[in-house]
């Protein structure tokens, strides 16, 4: 997998590159992380990529010009390489929330561009000319667009095969199956006077199984019933399931 990140301070990556999962991604080459500044593309002597609004107000607006030259240079790249290069994504508060479905179509494309937007906003002509789809992981607003894009590479380089110790985490965790994640326990088996639920200790596969599933729908249920709505709707709760929920 391939990402390449337009940003105004590439030095903030290297939290995803250089450390954890994503770090050790990086060092076996199952993903790799390009960033390019805008202010790289700029001929002025003050690398200049922002001015006031058109039609006044606070806050600067980042220009259209040194974001499209830089998208330029990442798609002569993917010819360079022979790839072909996949869409450009705006992380922006408009954008469509970030869910564990986006992630994985975002695997499937290969590469990805993010733009990470600074300042007030983005020229809208550079996004009507250049980005294919718009980003967010929430509605609140950050002041840059370089956390939601470590944040969303961080959910995708996860699911890429080889990445994780196990890949039975990635299956197991939350939202993968529509779900929140069961509750989890290790050593000691009694801590400050709280026990392992019995069924865990037992090693009884198919009642462990259902434990867990069932306490997996309980949390849904009470802290997330949105998505039992979403789960139901796209098929994924079995008769036992309901008729647990039912009991709830």
């Amino acid at each position: 997998m391939r990402f390449d990140v337009v940003t105004l301070f590439p030095e903030m990556f290297s939290a995803l590159t250089q450390w954890g999962v994503t770090g050790r991604a990086c060092e076996q080459s199952l993903v790799s992380v390009h960033l390019w500044n805008p202010r790289d593309f700029c001929s002025d002597s003050r690398k200049t990529v922002d001015d006031r609004a058109y039609g006044g107000g606070p806050g600067m607006v980042m220009m259209a010009k040194p974001l499209e030259d830089a998208v330029a240079a990442v798609k002569s790249a993917h010819q360079a390489a022979n790839i072909t290069s996949g869409p450009i994504c705006l992380l922006a508060p408009q954008g469509e929330r970030f869910s564990q479905k986006i992630a994985s179509d975002i695997l499937n494309y290969g590469n990805l561009s993010f733009i990470c937007g600074r300042y007030e906003a983005v020229d809208q002509r550079f996004i009507d000319r250049n980005v294919d789809l718009q980003l967010s992981i929430g509605d609140f607003v950050l002041s840059g667009g370089e956390i939601p894009a470590m944040a969303m590479m961080d959910a995708v380089i996860r699911l890429i095969p080889g990445v994780l110790g196990d890949d039975e985490s990635v299956i197991q965790d939350s939202f993968m199956n529509g779900l929140l994640d069961h509750p989890h326990y290790t050593r000691p088996e009694i801590y400050e006077n709280l026990s392992v639920p019995d069924v865990l200790l037992g090693g009884h596969h198919a009642k462990i199984a259902d434990w867990r599933r069932q306490k997996s729908l309980e949390l849904t249920f009470r802290l997330r019933p949105d998505l039992i709505e979403s789960a139901r709707t796209n098929g994924l709760l079995t008769q036992e399931d309901e008729q647990f929920l039912r009991s709830l």
